[in-house]
């Protein structure tokens, strides 16, 4: 049975929130902050953040 790829939402901003899917297949909101990378995993959901080309770091 094939694996879907993660979700990967480009953003604007180092520091992100996730809380998985609406609703009940949801997951505890948590806050995620890039740091040095360009990116960031939410460690419930594996949603990829992304941060945009051009936009800066915090």
């Amino acid at each position: 049975m094939p694996v879907e790829a993660p979700e990967i939402i480009q953003v604007d901003d180092t520091r992100v929130k996730c809380e998985g899917s609406s609703g009940a297949l949801g997951h505890p909101r948590v806050y995620l902050e890039m740091g040095d990378e360009s990116f960031v995993e939410c460690p419930y959901c594996d949603r990829r953040f992304v941060l945009n080309e051009g936009a800066g770091h915090h």
